[in-house]
């Protein structure tokens, strides 16, 4: 438990790490908003399919991981439809920020859960080292994000210490949902096998639905695509060690 506890609590604060470079630059230029968002899909891509799947097809079968990872997929979709997603690249939502600001602070919270308890099952795995490997991706794609996010929100005319405490809330709800995943995982051994399953599908649906396209959409398709594969490698690494 102390382990997932530091994990998730690790991978959670790289989204504030992310946020730190907010007191020091004004915009991220489009190249290199793509190139990070990109190398974060590789390494994303590389955990659920060198990680997350293989692991969930050991511990339960073919069936549930193909029932995990649809669940997994039409979760993230149901959100994206229903929740208020922040385009950091659609000027027309900062215009509207300040008078939908609950809303998508709400919608942050939602967003960050799946990944919380993706990081929950993964730590309750029979394979003690996919949990940190599952996050180290997702703390890679917070860094990112969190950057993103601060740089959203001071463009929005919020305070740039407003802006670092609304990362650092965001960011702990994937705290709490990774304790709640891992308890849940521990008390009811069927659900880790859906439940890395899920995480997969989770991760893969955010992947292929926000971050390539968003990481090919203003000219630099070649340096994302090369970030991408850096990002896949680094992690097949990083599994490699942890193996």
């Amino acid at each position: 438990m102390t382990e997932a506890l530091v994990g998730s609590f690790l991978a959670a604060m790289a989204t504030v790490i992310g946020a730190v470079p907010l007191f020091l630059v004004k915009e991220l230029s489009e190249k290199w908003k793509d190139i990070l968002v990109a190398f974060t899909a590789g390494i994303m891509v590389s955990a659920s399919t060198f990680g997350l799947m293989p692991q969930a097809l050991a511990e339960s079968g073919i069936l549930v991981l193909t029932i995990g990872l649809l669940i997994g997929v039409i979760v993230l979709d149901i959100i994206e439809k229903n929740i208020p997603h922040i385009d950091v690249e659609n000027e027309s939502g900062i215009a509207y920020f300040d008078s939908k600001s609950l809303l998508v602070i709400i919608a942050l919270f939602i967003h960050n859960i799946p990944e919380g308890m993706s990081m929950g099952f993964s730590y309750a795995s029979q394979n003690e080292n996919l949990g940190p490997i599952v996050a180290i991706a997702i703390g890679a794609q917070n860094m990112p994000e969190g950057l993103i996010l601060a740089v959203f929100l001071i463009n929005s005319n919020v305070s740039k210490l407003k802006s670092f405490f609304i990362v650092s809330l965001t960011a702990l709800v994937e705290v709490v949902a990774a304790v709640i995943g891992f308890f849940a995982a521990s008390y009811v051994e069927p659900l880790i096998g859906y439940g890395l399953a899920f995480a997969a599908g989770a991760m893969m649906f955010i992947v292929y639905k926000e971050l390539i396209p968003e990481s090919h959409g203003h000219g630099f398709e070649r340096e994302s695509t090369y970030s991408f594969i850096i990002g896949l490698i680094i992690m097949l690494y990083i599994s490699h060690i942890f193996g």
